[in-house]
């Protein structure tokens, strides 16, 4: 067993798991991970590419036969176990999570404790019974169908809830009966190592859980190359996702894909605006903007569109912004680079050159590192990327609408649909909105839709495939189809 300071500790990298040993590739470059507020280093880790990866794959398919045979029973177990043993150190791996991402350490905490409950929920799917009993036609004959894990799954997650999102894909991959070779984003690598470290303390067999560091085109190329992957997990871009998918079929592995988001909040005349303006502040700004399924455009009705800008402005306005690990700390942190500060400027400049105007005054932002003015523009001209594209960051154009005919038409008006909300007091309209919005995910006068126990994913494109709830089993199981004579 590693102790968090042998996993993590400064001027030591922190090593990959492959076949139930820590340790740190032949070959191996030491990388710095960088806390965004401050610009200095939080930790390290060991950074390797294609060969020790193909061994962290080889250790998955050597494992896989006997895990899969495991009882459901013996895989509930252990699930269970890491659930408690991960929840029990939510509080030092949020301060590590937030260190290493620069959000706030209550979200921090609260991701951590978030992947847990994925841990055990599927600790009690994996206990239900799976498979079909099928009417006979023929009197001699039965039908019926079996599920089997498909095999070595390739879990590919990125920075921005680093722990939450590999938790959600490797609780599903290992209740099914896979075995799992992961990949955490370089951005923000360390507390994912400390769930995989929750994993192997609560006694999975050597091999059925691996942890990679290293570039990740290596890395993936590497994974989809073997033989034994039958399954690839990720979570990023549309356009990497794209790419994935492409390389993928080569050899017809299966992909399972959450990408971008693009996700209208719209305000009704008639809703409740406090519940309104605080939903969108949450869904706008929860991990500093950085979120697939933050609010990324925001239509208001043309009755209430003053009213909530006045109270956009007011909110913005006295937001604070700074370090997470300051007390109390702030409601905002930085953002995960200076190059995500840079993509966000340049959507600002182009918006504000056309006329866009930021609502109410800006918070007091420090200066350098990672850190970026909060807010909301209006009169952002139409086609504008502000209003068009995924923005990544804690600013979102405000743009008012005519009835529930053009906000449907302007919120289905991308090529993305990952997540949209809605704030109405009128229930015919949740039921036409919940029904036409074209999105995998839909908030109904509520700001955060994700829970263990729901399918989350997107449509178009945003994704294939569901992750959470029995559709996220789903994605790793085969189906048998048996017929019996008698």
């Amino acid at each position: 067993m590693l102790a968090t300071t042998e996993l993590i500790g400064a001027g030591k990298p922190a090593p990959w798991l492959i076949d139930g040993t820590w340790e740190v590739p032949t070959g191996a470059t030491s990388v710095a991970v960088t806390n965004p507020a401050t610009n200095q280093p939080v930790g390290r880790i060991a950074y390797a590419g294609a060969p020790p990866t193909a061994a962290a794959a080889d250790a998955a398919a050597a494992a896989f036969p006997a895990w899969a045979d495991t009882s459901p029973g013996q895989r509930a177990a252990i699930l269970q176990r890491a659930s408690e043993i991960l929840a029990s150190r939510a509080v030092e791996i949020g301060e590590l999570l937030s260190a290493e991402t620069g959000k706030r350490r209550s979200e921090a905490a609260g991701e951590v404790n978030f992947s847990a409950s994925y841990l055990r929920w599927f600790a009690s799917a994996v206990r239900e019974p799976h498979g079909q009993l099928l009417s006979p036609e023929d009197p001699s004959r039965r039908h019926l169908t079996l599920t089997r894990p498909v095999g070595v799954v390739a879990s590919l997650t990125p920075w921005n809830f680093p722990v939450s999102i590999q938790a959600r894909k490797v609780a599903a991959a290992l209740a099914a009966g896979c075995s799992v070779v992961a990949r955490a984003s370089e951005k923000a690598p360390l507390a994912v190592a400390e769930l995989f470290r929750a994993l192997d303390d609560a006694g999975l067999p050597p091999g059925v859980v691996n942890l990679v560091q290293g570039p990740a085109s290596e890395c993936t190329d590497a994974l989809l190359a073997h033989r034994a992957v039958r399954v690839v997990t990720f979570t990023g871009s549309t356009p990497v996702g794209s790419r994935l998918m492409a390389a993928a079929s080569a050899r017809i592995v299966r992909c399972a894909l959450e990408l971008g988001g693009d996700a209208p909040f719209i305000i009704f005349a008639d809703a409740d605006l406090d519940a309104a303006v605080e939903g969108l502040m949450t869904a706008k700004f929860r991990n500093n903007g950085q979120s697939c399924i933050a609010a990324n455009r925001v239509l208001v009705e043309r009755p209430v569109f003053e009213e909530v800008c006045s109270r956009l402005a007011a909110a913005c306005s006295a937001m604070s912004v700074g370090d997470p690990a300051r007390n109390p700390e702030p409601d905002l942190g930085p953002l995960i680079d200076t190059a995500r500060v840079k993509a966000v400027q340049e959507l600002v400049d182009e918006a504000v050159s056309g006329g866009a105007r930021w609502l109410g005054d800006s918070p007091d932002v420090p200066d350098g590192a990672s850190f970026y003015r909060p807010g909301f523009l209006a009169d952002v001209p139409a086609g504008c990327s502000l209003a068009t594209t995924e923005v990544f960051g804690p600013v979102a154009a405000v743009v008012p609408f005519d009835g529930d005919d053009e906000a449907l038409a302007m919120a289905n008006d991308t090529d993305l649909g990952l997540a949209g909300y809605f704030y109405t007091r009128d229930v015919s309209r949740v039921w036409r909105m919940s029904e036409r919005l074209e999105v995998g995910i839909v908030g109904v006068n509520h700001p955060l839709p994700s829970v263990a126990f729901a399918p989350m994913g997107g449509v178009k494109h945003s994704g294939l495939g569901r992750e959470g709830a029995k559709a996220g089993l789903e994605e790793f199981l085969d189906t048998r189809y048996v017929s019996l004579g008698l």
